[in-house]
């Protein structure tokens, strides 16, 4: 049976990998392809499926869809069929505006710890658009039902891989953090956190030191982790860290967005009456 537009989709999703979405929206005069003609695009810039036209029309979305992928960010293209030097290269008379957007991995979190604070950092980070990992041996499928997989039986940490896009929060509330933190270092995770007091991460770093770690990767982590919101239970020292991770993974400032608002420029201010009235 022949796979559809959607089969595709699906089994480019599974692949963990970026891929992009290309519709035309808009089309004027002789064109190939029609208004809500659509393509597949693959993280190399190959069409897996659809189509959006040919020749020099599919290169262009190509191109840009590639683009697209890397910076995360839509992007509607102007394509020119009527320009054999500026255009596609192909004159045949149209014109067409195409719609890219991409999807990128979503990037994942493992969590190694199982009490309240794991739990809340479980649920917001799912909401946050992370895949949640649960690495535990206490860790319960019904404490932690947005996970996206639980690892009960890692008693030595040999399944702590994360991807240079991923995150590590340790909130294993004393027991094994430094072995696990030393585990997390080994990896190029773009964010390692301790969930610890300052008296407890000073320790830990005091570990990794005379493990030999250089400071540079000591810098790496975050301890203790989380942004000061003066959190106190459970739920909001998770809303703390989580905080700290969409900065990381946004690479925004932390400032609030109230002191922010001096950099705008205020349109100018209309005057009621015309010219002259006071």
């Amino acid at each position: 049976m022949a796979k559809d537009f959607l089969d595709y989709l699906i089994s480019i999703r599974q692949q963990n990998t970026p891929y992009a979405v290309a519709t035309v929206i808009d089309v004027v005069g002789s064109t190939s392809a029609k208004t809500g003609s659509k393509a597949l695009i693959d993280h190399n810039g190959r069409v897996v499926t659809g189509w959006v036209g040919g020749g020099c029309a599919e290169s262009a979305t190509c191109q840009a869809a590639e683009k697209c992928m890397q910076s995360g960010e839509t992007e509607i293209i102007e394509i020119d069929l009527d320009d054999e030097v500026l255009g596609a290269g192909m004159p045949c008379g149209g014109h067409m505006r195409v719609y890219i957007e991409p999807t990128l991995p979503k990037p994942s979190l493992w969590i190694m710890g199982h009490g309240a604070v794991a739990e809340h950092l479980c649920h917001l980070a799912d909401l946050m658009g992370f895949s949640v990992i649960v690495n535990d041996s206490m860790a319960e499928r019904d404490k932690f039902p947005d996970a996206t997989q639980l690892i009960t039986d890692d008693i030595d940490y040999s399944l702590l891989v994360p991807k240079a896009e991923d995150f590590v929060v340790i909130a294993t509330q004393h027991k094994g953090d430094h072995e696990s933190m030393s585990k997390a270092l080994a990896s190029e995770a773009q964010y390692i956190a301790l969930i610890a007091s300052r008296k407890r991460s000073r320790l830990v770093l005091d570990y990794l030191r005379d493990r030999k770690f250089s400071e540079a990767d000591i810098k790496r982590v975050m301890a203790p982790s989380g942004i000061d919101i003066g959190a106190r239970s459970p739920a909001e020292i998770a809303l703390s860290v989580i905080s700290e991770m969409v900065l990381v993974r946004r690479q925004a400032s932390g400032e609030r967005m109230r002191d922010t608002l001096h950099r705008e420029d205020p349109a100018p201010k209309a005057v009621a009456g015309g010219k002259g009235e006071r």
